[in-house]
């Protein structure tokens, strides 16, 4: 495989709305997104429908063995946690809850390793909880970049602030200004469908 940035986030109450503001205000970038919301297997679809009609990169649930490919949105279904085998080819296992919740973000992030291919981003939103606090500190600490939303813009800032408290966040911002950071962190999309390269 060559160098895949991947974007990790984990987000639970009020997350439908915040991700639509995220991904509504986000060009395609070079980089494959997951994102793990707390969900049961009865919203997962419909709400993958609805990111994907205001996203401008595809957005769809994952499967299980599917390799991540830039430019591509991935939602982790209801009922299973999602795990990053090699960084880049998804597992999905049912298990135990973890943090009362399944999927669980602090299960994919903690899935990550080194050597990383690419660049690695974690993403702490909105929810109740402190899912994807420790998964932040392990992005953290295999050299990835982490941000948290802010308290004003969340609608419970339980899962940002357990997050912020880890000491292992780059950046807190609201979702707008989340896009821009990751426009900064991440190259826009280049021609990887084909035609011309700039040289």
């Amino acid at each position: 495989m060559g160098k895949t940035n991947v974007v990790v986030i984990g987000v639970s109450t009020g997350g439908p709305l915040t991700l639509k503001e995220l991904f509504g205000g986000l060009p395609p970038v070079n980089a494959a997104f997951v994102v793990v919301l707390h969900i049961t297997a009865a919203m997962d679809y419909r709400i993958a429908q609805g990111l994907n009609a205001v996203a401008s990169m595809p957005v769809a649930l994952a499967r299980d063995g599917e390799f991540l490919k830039p430019g591509n949105i991935y939602l982790a279904p209801g009922g299973f946690h999602l795990k990053l085998d090699g960084n880049h080819r998804i597992v999905l296992c049912e298990g135990p809850r973890v943090n009362y919740v399944q999927p669980s973000a602090d299960v994919t992030m903690q899935s990550l390793s080194r050597p990383l291919s690419g660049e690695l981003i974690g993403i702490v939103l909105t929810g109740m909880g402190k899912d994807g606090a420790e998964g932040l500190r392990h992005i953290k600490g295999i050299g990835g970049t982490t941000i948290a939303q802010d308290q004003k813009s969340s609608v419970i800032y339980g899962m940002p602030k357990a997050a912020v408290l880890t000491g292992a966040v780059d950046f807190v911002l609201p979702p707008k200004e989340i896009a821009a950071k990751l426009r900064e962190l991440l190259r826009l999309k280049s021609s990887i469908e084909g035609g011309r390269c700039p040289v």
